[in-house]
């Protein structure tokens, strides 16, 4: 038996966690990011500072963005490493909330350690308690409950004996991972205990290749041969379960055009000949035509959300069948998929075994001739539009353009929410499927700057670029300050749009015509947001937090600072670009359900309503 303290035992515990994955192992929790308070301070931080050479901690500057930065290094990681997250009591919990929700929407692997109020109670309220006259066992860290894939609050000692092995099945589950909370109630974090030897000795987690049921490999590769135009939608799952070769050889090998996900993307190269890129509400030609008269879609890797089904409507021929690869039952099921509950490259393996042993020989030449000439038009589209000049200042999809050539064979691009993440998707080419970091799941703004921290650590080798947009940096740009302290070298390029554009877009697309979304001061006789742009000096905010900062007027200079920016190698390096809203990308026969208003006094809504009513008889139901 070993006696320490609850919090001690926790570090010692984290400290000798290990994955193993087709046999290769590896140390599951790299550091804990923290800020500490009263919660934490003489428990966790006690600990951690006793531990400090078999645990590293890192000094964050915002709650929520810590958990955004330890989902990015997961992320970037196939799930296999993360960080340990801990705040204090009271808002520094709540903060996480935000960074909790994205990592569970997107299956991203989080620990969060926030402390909690006096389990004894003896002393009630302690500072930053927060009340409920109805409930005495709740406190503010249930926030955290809907939001965690696991969550328990550790009231006794003994309890972590059942929750540390629990908070790891999660955590290393690939179907049920995501975020996994154990609430620290601040007496228990300094109790002592003790436990038994085996539970703080190292352990290895071997991380499984589930394979799908053999009946239904069968029927599926029935349905697969059967069909005349099959089309895939790849998702991040593949990317996840390194299936990208397994996934190249089976379009190959059948000539199945494929489609890809903002997770999946870079599944295939964009210049692969079974590559027809983006599909759905922000989809490209190619993908968004291929979908409109599929018989049969194979989803790997999807959660089939509405934005890569177009909200379903994506799918238009009347007998449309799905087969779903996917090591998560609840989305292997979805569109009344025949559903293949397994890790997608085994499956896919199987699956191509499966269609051999039948004597299918693929795709007839006539389709991949119409494969081909659908990738061809899109790809010469993406050339027009990359290179789509504005009368001043720059335009966003020359930014794409230029950022993109700038990355190389070796570099990363991370972006997240806004008007960004629908142009980058039609727009950029990545080169792997490691090059190409976007949130999409939770579309969750501010994590750009913070998930850029993380995808650096986890490659420190290769040269990150963030594209964020004014809006997002506005909210969550602090740990800049922490790239600094770390010495991380990245490219931050700030696009200044003067606005919230991607909704400002959206509301005029709905019939809008307000200035909700604009950066401007309010106008003294009409009290609206239409007097003289703010005028925000992003350099300058940067340069405060520690940033080597450009600015960049033109395309040129933009080119060029690109270039100036990779030689800052200990510390972050923001260039600010003006950007031209006008030259926008096309949207390519694609809708997204966003419900118009049903009565209005504006004829422009009214017209939009209409539109929308006429769109809606497009979405199906699978059953």
């Amino acid at each position: 038996m070993a006696r320490t303290t609850v919090a001690q035992a926790i570090v010692a515990w984290l400290a000798n966690q290990y994955v193993e994955r087709d046999g290769e192992r590896s140390r599951f929790f790299d550091g804990v990011f923290g800020i500490f308070g009263h919660g934490i301070m003489a428990g966790l931080g006690e600990a951690l500072d006793a531990a400090r050479d078999e645990m590293r901690y890192y000094q964050a500057r915002n709650e929520q963005a810590m958990v955004h930065t330890a989902a990015a290094y997961a992320k970037q990681s196939r799930r296999l490493r993360t960080f340990a997250c801990t705040t204090s009591i009271g808002p520094g919990a709540t903060n996480l909330a935000t960074g909790a929700a994205n990592a569970t929407v997107n299956r991203l692997p989080v620990l969060l350690l926030p402390g909690d109020r006096f389990a004894t109670r003896r002393v009630k309220p302690v500072l930053q308690q927060l009340e409920r006259p109805e409930a005495g066992d709740v406190s503010a860290n249930d926030v955290l409950r809907p939001v965690s894939r696991y969550f328990d609050r550790i009231e006794r000692p003994e309890m972590l004996i059942d929750a540390l092995p629990q908070a790891m099945r999660v955590l290393t589950s690939p179907a049920e991972t995501g975020a996994v909370t154990l609430a620290l109630p601040q007496d228990v974090q300094a109790e002592a205990w003790e436990w038994p030897a085996a539970l703080l000795e190292p352990r290895t987690w071997v991380i499984p290749r589930a394979r799908p049921d053999a009946a239904s490999v069968a029927a599926a590769a029935e349905l697969i041969a059967a069909a005349e135009r099959p089309m895939i939608v790849a998702g991040g799952g593949v990317i996840y379960s390194d299936a990208s070769a397994a996934l190249d050889a089976f379009a190959s090998r059948f000539g199945i055009p494929v489609t890809e996900t903002q997770a999946g993307k870079g599944a295939l190269r964009w210049d692969h000949a079974m590559s027809l890129g983006p599909v759905g509400s922000t989809g490209g030609s190619a993908g968004n035509a291929v979908a409109r008269d599929a018989d049969l879609v194979v989803a790997i890797g999807t959660r089939l959300s509405d934005f890569p089904t177009m909200s379903w409507s994506a799918w238009q021929h009347p007998d449309v069948r799905f087969v779903a690869l996917n090591v998560a039952e609840l989305d292997a099921v979805k569109a009344a998929a025949l559903p293949l509950v397994g890790d997608a490259r085994e499956t896919l393996r199987e699956l191509e075994a499966a269609l051999e042993a039948r004597g299918w020989d693929g795709a007839t030449s006539e389709r991949r001739g119409a494969i081909e000439r659908l990738r061809a038009g899109w790809q010469g589209e993406v050339d027009r539009v990359r290179h789509l000049p504005a009368e001043t200042h720059v335009s966003q999809p020359e930014a794409i353009r230029l950022v993109n050539d700038a990355l190389g064979d070796d570099g990363i691009v991370v972006c997240a929410a806004g008007g960004l993440p629908g142009d980058m998707y039609k727009l950029w080419r990545p080169v792997s499927d490691s090059a190409y970091h976007m949130e999409y799941g939770n579309s969750t703004m501010g994590y750009e700057i913070a998930g850029g921290l993380g995808v650096a650590m986890a490659e420190p080798e290769r040269r990150v670029h963030v594209m964020v947009g004014d809006g997002s940096y506005l909210m969550l740009s602090s740990e800049i300050m922490t790239m600094r302290q770390e010495g991380v070298g990245l490219t931050i390029v700030l696009l200044d749009n003067h606005g919230f554009r991607c909704i400002r877009n959206l509301s005029s697309a709905c019939g809008g015509d307000n200035p909700f979304n604009d950066f401007r001061a309010r106008d003294p006789g009409s009290g609206t947001f239409t007097g003289e742009i703010l005028p925000v000096d992003f350099a300058a905010n940067a340069a405060s937090l520690g940033a080597t900062v450009f600015s960049a007027a033109t395309p040129a200079e933009l080119e060029a600072a690109l270039i100036e920016a990779r030689s800052v190698t200990d510390r972050p390096a923001v260039i600010v670009v003006e950007i031209n809203p006008e030259p926008a990308v096309p949207s390519y026969d694609s809708w997204w359900d966003v419900p118009v208003a049903e009565v209005s006094t504006s004829a422009r809504v009214r017209e939009a309503r209409e539109q929308y009513e006429r769109d809606l008889e497009r979405e199906r139901y699978f059953v």
